[in-house]
């Protein structure tokens, strides 16, 4: 439950402090967003887009070498 109630515990803080403008309660609200949503993506290991994608081709270098090995050993088994 105390987790459910972060973010209303933060926007209450700003209202105590006297934040009253629209804009500036806007860009604070953002921001706690913004840091939970980083701390569950940090949480949950999840990488960023750039290692997927390095990732990816890292994957498909590798399919290309078995399906070169796989050929090679097909070629001299059926020798």
């Amino acid at each position: 439950m105390s987790k459910s109630n972060f973010v209303i515990d933060r926007v209450v803080k700003l209202f105590e402090q006297g934040i009253i403008s629209y804009k500036d309660l806007s860009v604070e609200i953002v921001n706690i967003l913004k840091s939970k949503r980083d701390e569950i993506v940090f949480k949950m290991k999840i990488t960023s887009k750039e290692e997927t994608e390095i990732l990816n081709k890292r994957i498909e270098k590798l399919e290309k070498k078995i399906e070169s090995i796989e050929k090679r050993y097909l070629r001299k088994k059926t020798k």
